[in-house]
């Protein structure tokens, strides 16, 4: 028997790229049900036939960003020739991604984040444990290229890690308050040009 009911009269992959669109811009928490049924052209029992809560959407447009937006960033990480290179191109390509679209909106998993206390404890880990895969591979081409030789076998890899991807998600920040290609360049290239120092601290000895 065919089911019952009449079909949904929009297109699902188009409202979850609207509704990604509205998160990427004001955030999970600032991101009112009203901006979501309007941007996505449904009503509000419509969105929760198709995504069932909030959350989920959130949840939805987390992976399709993943999925699409930044990809060549984190791609080029582990194809770069050397670990210099591999920070080089994720802080400048970041640059370039942000000031690709006009409105600055930096990255959805960095400035979506809603405050821990009192948010939803499950859109805190999701976000929480993208930041944290994304991380893991820039800390895995720096431990590679310690095993190489590239750098030095004291180099600490954490810090070196740490230190990239905080300047990686302050680049956001700065794209969304409005900074220019130039800026943002200079900012991954000013990062860039204490690589030496950087690399020569060793890790701190085992308590």
């Amino acid at each position: 028997m065919a089911p019952r009911g009449r079909p949904r009269a929009f297109d699902r992959d188009a409202a979850l790229r609207k509704a990604m669109e509205v998160f990427w811009a004001k955030g999970y928490e600032r991101a009112s049900l009203a901006d979501l049924t309007e941007a996505m052209g449904i009503n509000a029992p419509s969105l929760y036939a198709a995504f069932t809560s909030k959350e989920a959407l959130f949840q939805e447009a987390l992976a399709l960003y993943s999925a699409t937006e930044g990809c060549d960033i984190w791609e080029g990480v582990p194809a770069a020739p050397t670990a210099r290179a591999a920070c080089a191109h994720l802080l400048r390509a970041t640059a370039e991604a942000f000031a690709r679209d006009e409105k600055r909106r930096g990255c959805l998993v960095v400035l979506s984040a809603p405050q821990t206390e009192g948010s939803s404890p499950s859109i805190c880990e999701a976000l929480k444990h993208h930041r944290a895969a994304t991380t893991a591979v820039l800390r895995e081409r720096l431990r590679r290229a310690v095993a190489e030789g590239d750098l030095p076998a004291a180099a600490d890899v954490e810090a070196i890690t740490a230190y990239v991807v905080t300047v990686q998600h302050g680049l956001s920040i700065q794209a969304r308050d409005g900074a220019s290609r130039e800026t943002l360049l200079a900012i991954a290239d000013c990062a860039m040009a204490g690589w030496e120092n950087l690399v020569s601290v060793g890790r701190p000895p085992a308590a």
